[in-house]
């Protein structure tokens, strides 16, 4: 039922989504986002690892798949394996955690809007409704997209 209803959501927003059958230890590709954050466009690699996981149901805990993942959107394989090696980002993700359960959140994924934290595959329509103030226009306000600042637990 999990199953079915987590691809009806994917499918409405049009999303890709493979068939899971496992869940792994995603600690290690928290770490590795947290320094990819610090590098270059390594926001790209919050996109790959998702695409990782949830579409391909690749193992998150596994250091050659954060690895080559690291390396699909552009950064360093052998900064990405020392990273891992030596956990340099632990006490970054700690840090997450411990917001994590000052907002309350006990499931992924949440978002923290506006330091509200809106749990679960939600609408932008639900993220306007749980904004106080409301989130400001991007200059490009005829797509409707708002300007607020956001972290993904």
């Amino acid at each position: 039922v999990a199953q079915q209803r987590m691809t009806g959501l994917m499918e409405q927003e049009r999303l890709p989504y493979g068939k899971r059958t496992h869940t792994y230890n995603s600690r290690l590709a928290q770490e590795l986002a947290a320094w990819a954050d610090t590098q270059t466009h390594g926001d790209r690699i919050h996109a790959e690892l998702f695409h990782a996981y949830f579409v391909e149901g690749q193992n998150l805990a596994s250091k050659d798949v954060l690895i080559t993942a690291a390396a699909k959107v552009g950064l360093s394989q052998d900064a990405a394996s020392d990273i891992l090696d030596t956990r340099q980002f632990r006490d970054v993700v700690d840090a997450d955690w411990a917001l994590s359960r000052q907002y309350g959140i006990t499931g992924v994924p949440t978002f923290v809007v506006n330091a509200r934290g809106v749990g679960g595959a939600r609408s932008l329509t639900t993220f306007w409704c749980n904004s106080s103030p409301p989130p400001e226009q991007s200059d490009d306000s005829s797509r409707g997209e708002p300007r607020a600042s956001h972290r993904y637990y």
